[in-house]
């Protein structure tokens, strides 16, 4: 099937409706529960246990056979009737015409199905403020930018990811080295030299490796999720859609094989540290490691970032505020003229520092 190909899939979507007047609910993080916001009723989560690691064996026998066509999701808004289509790989949206919160029902989802959710830990309004507070400390951003930075281009995200548990055992062999000193020679020629004492090393080196955290999507990719993180996935829940009710959700677009394959980077470069920490050494001349894995579990589970978007001039900027902590990361636009100023002010505190030293 071609690039150009759209499929239209029309799936069910989960709604939440409040006991007292029947209006739509929407997860409350604040509270950790569902609200309405027409009577201002809440509601506690179904069923709300810890996530499970699930063996990786599985997973890969469950790996995604879907076709490479553009598809776009459709779903009949409950509440008025509406043909709302989802971008491709949406799974949580709001319907435009009346607002009602839907989710993408599990059993409708391709592949892999989420088994985790690290809940928001805050709402909007706090993300819009946390969000402000980043943009008053960039130094060289115009004051036009941080006075009119709001929060109508912040939306609440849920993104995937696979965590890796996995219990290592490495075997290795190395040389090392540590360098000396001695004097040689007599008279003139007297000097001091460097050499090195080399040696080699081997041995069994084991270590158990908790949550590796990778990334799944483009949309908050690898480098985007470590410049907010840490994200502490020992404290997600089982996964309900009922924690994405007025939320976006994307489904996971890097493949579970490929994400294993960079936490294995991740975990070969930590046991390499660990293996050289033992030794005391100045140079390290190579070092040969074979690692084996065993009771491999990982956990598709879902990551939450406030996502700010903003236009300063004719450019767009974006920045991330992580759901939990409120750390927040981006790009903000620069003021030509305040780094100008720093510039020459610098030269001058420099020039008078010059004439202050000679002077005395």
């Amino acid at each position: 099937m071609s690039e150009e190909t759209v499929v239209d899939q029309t799936v069910q979507t989960q709604i939440t409706k409040c006991d007292a007047c029947g209006a739509n609910m929407l997860f409350h993080p604040d509270t950790h529960t569902l609200y309405c916001e027409h009577c201002g009723s809440h509601k506690r989560i179904k069923n709300e246990t810890d996530a499970e690691e699930q063996d990786i064996r599985f997973a890969f026998v469950q790996c995604d056979d879907a076709e490479n066509a553009h598809k776009s999701v459709v779903f009949s808004c409950e509440n008025c009737g509406a043909k709302v289509t989802m971008a491709e790989g949406e799974t949580a949206k709001s319907c435009p015409f009346c607002g009602t919160a839907h989710v993408t029902a599990t059993e409708e989802l391709e592949g892999l199905k989420p088994n985790a959710v690290l809940p928001f830990a805050f709402g909007k309004e706090r993300a819009i403020e946390f969000g402000k507070a980043w943009a008053r400390k960039r130094l060289f951003a115009p004051r036009k930018f941080k006075k009119t930075l709001k929060g109508d281009g912040i939306n609440g995200v849920y993104a995937p990811a696979f965590t890796f548990d996995s219990q290592t055992t490495s075997s290795y062999v190395g040389r090392i080295g540590t360098r000396h000193t001695r004097t040689v020679g007599y008279g003139k020629n007297r000097r001091v030299e460097t050499y090195i004492v080399w040696r080699t090393i081997s041995g069994t080196f084991n270590q158990f490796f908790n949550d590796i955290l990778i990334s799944a999507g483009s949309k908050f990719d690898q480098k985007k999720m470590q410049s907010v993180s840490p994200y502490y996935t020992d404290g997600s829940v089982a996964y309900s859609e009922e924690y994405l009710l007025g939320y976006m959700s994307y489904r996971y677009e890097e493949s579970i094989d490929d994400c294993w394959s960079m936490a294995r980077t991740t975990m070969d470069s930590a046991i390499r540290k660990g293996i050289l920490r033992q030794y005391s050494y100045n140079v390290l001349d190579y070092l040969n490691v074979s690692t084996s894995h065993a009771n491999v579990t990982y956990k598709y589970v879902l990551l939450p970032v406030y996502v700010g978007s903003f236009k300063y001039g004719k450019k767009l900027y974006n920045y991330y505020v992580n759901g939990c902590s409120g750390k927040v990361k981006g790009k903000a636009p620069v003021s030509p003229w305040k780094v100008l100023f720093t510039t020459l002010l610098g030269i001058g505190v420099a020039v008078g520092l010059y004439f202050l030293i000679t002077l005395l």
